[in-house]
């Protein structure tokens, strides 16, 4: 392994939560059964591929998606992608949905996280209602996956406008590098 690979792998400053449908399952492939569960479905292209490429160089990521317990942890088992989460929460299990800021505090604190580290997370998902709105009254960095046709692109409300847009999963690969090394420089200069 040389430098540059042993730096990648190194845990990152920068954290990451994400949104499941249409951000890493694509919606329109899942298959539920007769209590409305999903039992299968895909991943959007170079979805799986970013999920695996982030954890591989050590970014600490986050489930925090709107749905049941069971939909998710079939569609990421049956995807490959269960194992690379450090935390999943779920609107079933905290009783709301986001934009709700009980979603992502949960999340914070399952990855003993408090508020100074607000500055080092990013919430990534493709609903400008729930995960960008959710996201900027936390106080967490919002990014939009302009990925699906199946939900708003554009918002008129503030409170809706996402930090950074990106326009496919593997975007993200080099978004987060970016952040993070604005986030390392600046603890490197702090320290």
């Amino acid at each position: 392994m040389n430098g540059e690979q042993a730096m990648d792998n190194e845990a990152k400053e920068l954290i990451i939560f994400l949104d499941c449908g249409d951000t890493i399952i694509d919606e329109g492939t899942e298959v539920r059964d007769e209590h409305g569960t999903v039992i299968e479905g895909g991943v959007i292209p170079g979805a799986d591929e970013m999920v695996r490429t982030l954890a591989d160089r050590g970014y600490r990521l986050a489930i925090v998606a709107d749905g049941s317990a069971q939909s998710f942890k079939n569609l990421l088992t049956i995807n490959g992608l269960y194992d690379y989460f450090e935390v999943l929460i779920y609107s079933e299990q905290m009783r709301v949905e986001k934009p709700n800021p009980r979603m992502f505090k949960a999340a914070m604190g399952a990855m003993d996280l408090g508020e100074q580290d607000r500055s080092r997370i990013i919430m990534v998902g493709n609903n400008l209602s729930r995960d960008v709105r959710g996201a900027n009254q936390v106080g967490i960095t919002s990014v939009h996956l302009n990925w699906t046709s199946r939900y708003p692109k554009t918002s008129v409300d503030p409170a809706e406008r996402p930090v950074y847009t990106i326009e496919e999963p593997l975007a993200l690969v080099e978004l987060a590098d970016h952040l993070n090394e604005g986030l390392a420089s600046k603890k490197r200069v702090q320290a």
